[in-house]
């Protein structure tokens, strides 16, 4: 935005082949009307403009909400007039006449910034998701061999990817691994938990807002889309997204662009998708839950996660790697599990799959002995499959409750709570042994 067409050309010259689109504009008014028309990242801005100067015009741009670059320009300035610039919000500023290297420079350092920004916010939301998987894909049986080849075939490509499996199977870790084999492996990737946002928030969540969209929205907001660009927007739980923002998805995914939440914008974006679900699409499209052509668009490429009572052999591989990576953060020993215990392992069924696997051995560093009661307390349904020996397992679960009583002075309440099981169930249990 210049009044001077000579530096408007200059500078359309200058930026036209190194960014995807550059707009020109005279006047305060005619950059207005450039962007209610298009998604603008970066502003370069005159001062002296006519009618309303640039300084003014960015106070106006920030009230409202605009929260891109804007590097300011002027061939008449003192210090008092740098401190108002960068005031009202300026990125960099800049006196004419300048040299091209210097205005590329200012520009390449607003990328910088941005791209640090996304960098930034998607780690602390990361570091505040609880529960979030963590370290790689591990095992070697024939199910996660045939699920690495997978994996390393479907990341050569951009389609969309759905992934099926029960909960903690590790459809996040695959995705992940998606992402660091693909090209968009420098680019950010991004989760988001659908289940856990409310239908009243995830279009903004997803696709921001502008100001004054709803009722809280104060200030303009991007969306998790706009912070994905160049990388991996990974959508766990998609089948819990409401009918109308499935219909939404869906003409995001074939148009690429997205429509911030009360804007009139269209935002072009570079994402790939990745969908997970621990529910059957199928059976949710007949049912009229999720939309047949959404379903359609998901699984160009579609991957299932075996359940872990399916591929147990890979339980000592897993539990060891779950041991070497949690025992230095919890700054305890790792343990050295008997065969016994072993055995144990490879029988139980695993309801909760390699995430409840992951949590016992959390559970068991902490207490300093491998954890089998809390399993106890699972229905009888879920425990053990196969013909085992209970006259082992009921001696390994009285071991260890015995010396997580003794390690508390008899204190059954907090015996229960080191064990992760409830009072009652530690009650029934001594009960059973005919304990005081």
């Amino acid at each position: 935005m210049d009044d001077e067409q000579g530096m408007r050309n200059f500078l359309v010259k200058a930026l036209g082949p190194r960014c995807h689109a550059v707009l020109e504009a005279a006047s305060a008014e005619a950059g207005e009307q450039q962007l209610r028309a298009h998604h603008v990242d970066l502003i370069i801005l005159d001062i002296s403009l006519p009618g309303k100067n640039g300084v003014a015009w960015l106070k106006e741009l920030r009230e409202q909400g605009w929260s891109g670059d804007v590097i300011l320009i002027t061939a008449f300035a003192d210090l008092d007039t740098a401190i108002e610039a960068l005031r009202a919000g300026a990125s960099d500023f800049i006196l004419k006449p300048f040299r091209m290297p210097q205005i590329l420079n200012a520009v390449q350092h607003c990328w910088v910034r941005s791209r640090l920004a996304r960098e930034n916010y998607i780690l602390r939301r990361a570091s505040a998701v609880e529960g979030q998987a963590r370290g790689g894909l591990v095992g070697s049986s024939p199910a996660m061999a045939q699920l690495w080849e997978s994996v390393r075939r479907a990341a050569g490509v951009h389609s969309t990817v759905l992934l099926q499996g029960e909960s903690g199977t590790g459809k996040e870790l695959v995705a992940r691994a998606l992402h660091a084999q693909s090209a968009r492996a420098q680019g950010p990737f991004v989760p988001v938990n659908c289940a856990a946002v409310s239908p009243e928030l995830i279009e903004s969540e997803l696709f921001g807002h502008a100001k004054g969209a709803f009722t809280g929205a104060t200030r303009a907001r991007n969306g998790l889309f706009h912070y994905a660009q160049g990388g991996t927007l990974f959508l766990d739980e998609v089948a819990e997204l409401p009918l109308p923002l499935q219909s939404t998805l869906l003409r995001v995914l074939e148009d690429l662009k997205i429509r911030p939440v009360g804007s009139e914008q269209l935002v072009p974006v570079n994402v790939r998708i990745i969908a997970a679900t621990n529910r059957h699409l199928a059976s949710e499209v007949a049912a009229g839950r999720f939309r047949k052509d959404l379903y359609y668009r998901l699984q160009v490429v579609e991957l299932t996660l075996a359940p872990l009572r399916e591929h147990k052999e890979d339980i000592p591989e897993l539990a060891a790697h779950f041991m070497a990576q949690l025992a230095p953060a919890l700054g305890a020993e790792p343990l050295a599990l008997s065969d016994t215990e072993m055995a144990f392992l490879q029988r139980y069924d695993w309801p909760g799959n390699v995430r409840e696997l992951r949590n016992l051995i959390e559970r068991s560093l902490i207490l300093g002995a491998l954890n089998v009661s809390a399993l106890y307390a699972q229905p009888a349904a879920a425990r053990l499959t196969t013909a085992g020996q209970p006259t082992d397992l009921h001696a390994l679960e009285k071991q260890h409750i015995l010396s997580v009583l003794e390690s508390v002075q008899g204190d059954k309440t907090r015996a229960a709570q080191l064990l992760g099981i409830s009072r009652r169930t530690l009650e029934r249990r001594v009960a059973e042994w005919a304990l005081p």
